[in-house]
């Protein structure tokens, strides 16, 4: 009986180990954070609607990587590197299209 107690118990520790590897909350932050700056650029008219579809597609390819690592239950360092990388570019295309001459006028 102790013997399977012990058993029991190292599964649920191993199995909440994993859980915790797989949880990306930094990485989570930072995509809503991202798709709130894609809604802000919308509503301000920085952005334009096929700029914003452009964006929110590399959002979504984000997400499927994240999805993707996750699937394993296990985030390595070597996913957690090309999720920061993949969101660094997004985020330079974001202020990119932001900030370009779209919806200013000449004079």
């Amino acid at each position: 009986m102790r013997q399977m107690l012990l058993a029991i118990s190292t599964v649920v520790l191993t199995a909440g180990m994993a859980y915790a590897q797989a949880d990306t909350p930094g990485i989570d932050q930072r995509q809503a954070n991202q798709e709130r700056r894609i809604d802000q650029g919308i509503a301000s008219g920085q952005l334009t609607q096929r700029e914003a579809a452009r964006l929110d597609r590399q959002q979504d390819r984000i997400d499927r990587m994240e999805n993707k690592a996750k699937a394993d239950g296990v985030v390595t360092a070597r996913e957690r590197a090309r999720l920061h990388a993949a969101q660094d570019r997004a985020s330079r295309n974001i202020a990119r299209e932001k900030h370009d001459a779209q919806g200013k006028r000449h004079r």
